[in-house]
């Protein structure tokens, strides 16, 4: 039987705290914290439990409104970036939905709210009750701020602004970390992401817990699991660090990272040519709870911009980071 691909096409999403993001204004949250509206965790719904508001919603939920307008939240995005897919995700509201939403955004050094000005990115589009409501962006402006309109109050569980961080010209020439999320590396695909989400090895800082890092299923057939990542373009190649902290019964057996330099290519054409890839990295053994460090002695001198992480067979690791200059 063959493998499903999980093809995540190199969008994160831009709403995520992790990033920076934060609701720096909102009309009304009496019911439920606005904050809650980005949170990274799914929504739950709790039964029979009550705060001294109402009932306790896992979201952003405003109180009935009796004047006329609207209520909405403003988001400063912790990094700029361009906006593809959105998730408007009203899960556990039902009969207190907003009846339409719609989004705009700001582009902006400001964060002083009167002087942000407003370009549409989503028109004004219904809502259902506890439901997924996906769109897709047309415009590809960099926005530093979003503003989420409910019409004309409700709850709404999670907001997911998938997209891509606007990569920096500054730090060209340095040495840094070439698969930081913080900096614009992404996840393209992977085979399996069963307990813990791939996008998350690249996150900042030290993993929190098991489910702040990869893992994959447990295996029972022949193969391996792999992810393929965006890296920053990047040369001169000389540390590698992987970690499997958190992960003591179920970390991979070993490792290997495959690299190449792409120019633009869908998601499909890098996987398939991914096999081909020179070796980066080949059968580094690896062991519980422990950060492993590697020196580059088989790239040194060749430019990549993906890396393809195989992990034998499965198993689970925390976070990934490789360094050499921007380029």
């Amino acid at each position: 039987m063959r493998e499903k691909i999980i093809f995540i096409n190199g969008l994160i999403d831009l709403a995520q705290p992790r990033l920076g993001t934060k609701v720096i204004s909102k009309t009304d949250d009496f019911f439920a914290s606005a904050n809650r509206i980005i949170s990274p965790s799914v929504p739950i719904f709790k039964e029979g439990v009550f705060d001294k508001h109402g009932k306790w919603m896992d979201g952003w939920e405003s109180r009935r409104k009796r004047t006329s307008g609207h209520d909405y939240i403003i988001l400063k995005l912790g990094k700029p970036g361009k906006i593809s897919k959105i998730d408007v995700d009203t899960s556990h509201f039902n009969g207190n939905q907003p009846a339409m939403i719609s989004i705009e955004g700001a582009i902006s050094h400001s964060n002083k709210i009167n002087q942000l000005k407003w370009i549409p990115i989503l028109s004004k589009k219904k809502t259902k009750a506890d439901s997924h409501h996906f769109f897709s962006v047309k415009n590809k402006k960099v926005f530093t701020h979003i503003k989420f309109n409910i019409f004309p109050d409700g709850g709404v569980a999670r907001l997911r602004l998938y997209g891509s961080i606007a990569k920096s010209k500054k730090s060209k020439n340095k040495k840094m970390n070439l698969a930081s999320l913080l900096d614009g590396a992404s996840v393209i695909a992977c085979n399996n992401e069963h307990f813990g989400k791939a996008e998350n090895i690249l996150a900042p800082g030290k993993a929190k817990n098991m489910g702040d890092g990869w893992e994959t299923r447990r295996r029972r057939g022949k193969g391996n699991d792999w992810l393929i990542l965006n890296s920053i373009d990047g040369g001169s190649i000389d540390k590698i660090e992987i970690s499997t902290h958190h992960f003591k019964g179920n970390f991979p057996s070993y490792c290997s990272l495959q690299a190449a330099y792409l120019s633009k290519k869908s998601s499909k054409q890098i996987v398939n040519s991914s096999n081909k890839w020179k070796y980066l990295l080949k059968n580094a053994k690896l062991s519980a709870n422990k950060t492993h460090k590697f020196k580059n002695s088989l790239m040194k001198k060749d430019k990549i911009n993906h890396i393809k992480i195989n992990i034998f067979p499965d198993g689970g690791i925390s976070r990934f980071k490789i360094f050499g200059k921007k380029i």
